[in-house]
């Protein structure tokens, strides 16, 4: 396998630090190396992650099973009404009509395949509480459904030690041995839906496995999905790496609302000033500052590691600042909304009130953990009558139950605010220049000069 020159960033002096991971590559030719490309694999999940995932194993020539436990997106699947690149979609026409991907509900199939990735969503509740219910009975399939010799790589973001507790300790139970007769091996998923910037392919993977033989094995599988694979020296490793990355993205994306309101107080533009700073060759990650975070990883997954802390009695303070920051972002856009209302002379009640772009990022139709959802529901709750105008989302449910669906047509009727929030690639959106009172979330929609930020 040939990979990626390994880039870092650490403060400036990753070159001291190159040495310190291990790629695949590396070991793979080694004397105790007896990892071969699978040709057959289960894919367990096939939401965001998994099914890519599986497209890409068949673009590799491995036979995929794909299991999955909804009747309605199977079905989508099988019709390719999935929200997947077009070239995707068309991998994936090729691999169901050849027989090649094969869905299915049917969890004994795992027992036909030679590797198993586990894909599922690892969402948290209500109380910001880890939702483990679809974790745990994904790997309670699997492990019932094994057999010797095959490889099972988990790729859900986690607490700490769920690879070990939820798969590796129950194989033991059926009298496997992990790194004897079965492998286990975590290796968090790094997809980014919407981004053609980061195929799945050119992203590099971590994997720490239960034995140095786990990890081998398992990096042959997961090597079939991205040319870079670096090994680390246990589960635990790899699961705390995708906590940190997520944490310090969370970290950054506060910082930079917190930074973009110093910048409006200023009169300066948050966005240049960004740019600015980030000219320097080390020591500076910035990130852009919007109305909020969404996606399936940021709001979500720094709170496995804080419930993991509270259970052995640990803070993490700045962490908990951050996430009730981020929490918190929808209602500022709320606020800065009413009070430009307000100066314009428009009562909140009763107010016309558009928002523009509803799912958590350009490009995707996806929902989860949206901004714009306690944007609506908030201005809302203020009284306004609220709409919103996005092509790649139909309908939208708020929490109190209130079922919203896209205005085909917004330039033809009368808004007092119209707030932007995301906005896709390929959509004309010349039209808001129409409308004097714009509050742009997105910090990035200058055609419209009398923007206002947040």
């Amino acid at each position: 396998m040939e990979g990626f020159p390994l880039s870092l960033a650490v403060n400036g002096r990753e070159y001291e630090f190159a040495d310190r991971l291990v790629s695949y590559s590396a070991v793979e030719s080694g004397p105790s190396a007896s990892a071969v490309t699978p040709e057959s694999v289960a894919v367990v999940g096939l939401g965001y992650v998994g099914l890519p995932t599986a497209v890409e194993f068949h673009t590799q020539h491995v036979r995929v099973v794909g299991v999955d436990v909804s009747p309605d997106r199977l079905e989508n699947i099988r019709r390719g009404e999935v929200d997947l690149a077009e070239s995707d979609r068309r991998r994936l026409r090729a691999g169901l009509e050849s027989g090649d991907i094969r869905v299915s509900s049917d969890s004994s199939l795992i027992g036909s395949v030679e590797a198993v990735v586990i894909c599922v969503p690892t969402p948290v509740g209500a109380d910001n509480t880890p939702d483990l219910g679809a974790l745990r009975e994904a790997c309670l399939g699997v492990v019932e459904h094994m057999r010797a010799g095959q490889t099972v790589v988990l790729t859900s973001t986690s607490y700490v030690g769920t690879t070990r507790e939820l798969v590796a300790e129950p194989l033991r139970r059926r009298g496997f041995t992990p790194g004897d007769d079965v492998y286990v091996a975590f290796s968090a998923e790094r997809i980014d839906p919407g981004n053609p910037d980061h195929r799945q392919q050119d992203t590099p993977r971590v994997l720490g496995g239960i034995t140095e033989s786990c990890a081998k094995r398992a990096a042959s599988v997961i090597s079939c999905v991205t040319r870079s694979v670096f090994l680390v020296s246990s589960p635990e490793a790899a699961e705390l790496t995708k906590l940190y990355e997520n944490v310090f993205r969370a970290v950054t994306l506060a910082v930079a609302n917190e930074f973009a309101e110093v910048c409006r107080g200023l009169e300066l533009d948050p966005i240049e000033v960004t740019l600015a700073a980030g000219t320097k060759p080390y020591g500076f990650l910035g990130g852009f500052p919007g109305p909020g975070v969404g996606g399936h990883c940021i709001p979500c997954d720094p709170y496995y590691l804080l419930w993991q802390l509270r259970e052995r009695r640990a803070e993490a303070p700045l962490l908990e600042q951050v996430m009730r920051a981020i929490r918190q972002r929808p209602h500022q856009v709320v606020r800065r909304a009413t009070e430009l209302l307000r100066e314009h002379g428009v009562a909140t009640p009763n107010s016309r009130v558009l928002v523009i772009g509803v799912s958590y990022k350009a490009g995707v139709g996806d929902l989860r953990e949206s901004p714009a959802l306690p944007i609506l529901g908030g201005l809302r709750a203020s009284g306004a009558e609220v709409a919103y105008h996005d092509p790649l989302v139909p309908r939208v449910e708020l929490e109190d139950g209130t079922e919203l669906v896209d205005t085909e047509r917004p330039e033809e009727q009368r808004w007092d605010l119209v707030v932007v929030h995301t906005l896709h690639p390929g959509v004309d959106y010349d039209w808001v220049i129409d409308y004097p009172l714009v509050l742009d979330a997105t910090y990035l929609f200058d055609r419209v000069p009398h923007r206002r930020l947040l």
